[in-house]
């Protein structure tokens, strides 16, 4: 995993330092004390860690989707659907925690493209039942294994003995992150 991480990050991380050099440098002529530890070292600030993870894993994997037309958002959508069956716009905002509007949008791109069917509430006029069309679930039944495969490939650099350890880590993450949403709501 190491060399992995480290041959992919290190041409980043020689940029960042030239240009936290050249940031430096500008920041001393403008009379800047340069001496001073920054609060923050960005490259082992563990949110932008794992955003530049998460960017650069959904980048990589939408090359298994993109022949489709699709993006992220709409990826979302299509394997929620092909998970689940039947959802509100609303459920599948709140499995992949999409604001609302860009649900809206990539239902709408789907719907155009004929992957998705709507169907009107009867009991709440204001939500859909949302579904494949048999066109959408041929897509998704295409491109599900594709994305196994994808995942089993990315998984591959964590040797097998810290997969569960990894994966606990990730499950932890994210309930911190909903617990510390739900204390600064409340």
């Amino acid at each position: 995993m190491t060399n992995m991480v480290n041959s992919d990050v290190a041409p980043m991380a020689a940029q960042e330092a030239k240009s936290g050099a050249k940031d430096a440098n500008a920041a001393q002529a403008a009379g800047a004390d340069s001496s001073a530890a920054p609060p923050i070292a960005l490259e082992a600030f563990l949110p932008h860690r794992l955003n530049v993870l998460s960017s650069l894993v959904s980048q990589a994997l939408s090359q298994v989707y993109s022949k489709y037309g699709i993006g992220i958002p709409e990826w979302r959508v299509l394997v929620s659907l092909g998970q689940f069956g039947v959802m509100t716009g609303k459920a599948i905002g709140a499995r992949t925690h999409m604001h609302k509007t860009k649900v809206s949008r990539a239902v709408a791109q789907l719907e155009a493209r004929r992957y998705v069917a709507r169907k009107s509430n009867r009991d709440d006029l204001r939500e859909a039942f949302l579904s494949l069309t048999p066109t959408g679930r041929a897509v998704y039944e295409e491109l599900a294994p594709r994305a196994r495969d994808f995942t089993e490939k990315l998984s591959e650099v964590v040797p097998t003995a810290d997969r569960a350890a990894f994966d606990r880590a990730v499950a932890l993450l994210t309930q911190r992150s909903a617990e510390l949403i739900a204390k600064d709501q409340g």
